[in-house]
């Protein structure tokens, strides 16, 4: 199929306005984007004697939930 430089012109505006819509968008959502600290506890300084696995809020979900 031939395409005449019409179709390619009006199917590339559509294109430009698609995308150019599309940066509008993603620029007007930015500022509404707050920007949340870390809350992360300080790191436990590591043991003397090795080791270091400790019973954590994390842990004990993993094992009520892999609770079979």
């Amino acid at each position: 199929m031939n395409k005449t430089p019409a179709q390619s012109t009006r199917r590339g505006l559509l294109f430009g306005t698609a995308a150019a819509g599309a940066v509008v968008a993603t620029v007007a959502a930015l500022p509404s984007i707050k920007a949340t600290e870390a809350s992360a506890e300080a790191p436990k300084p590591a043991p003397e004697k090795g080791g270091g696995y400790t019973v954590s809020e994390h842990v004990k979900h993993y094992y009520r939930t892999a609770l079979v």
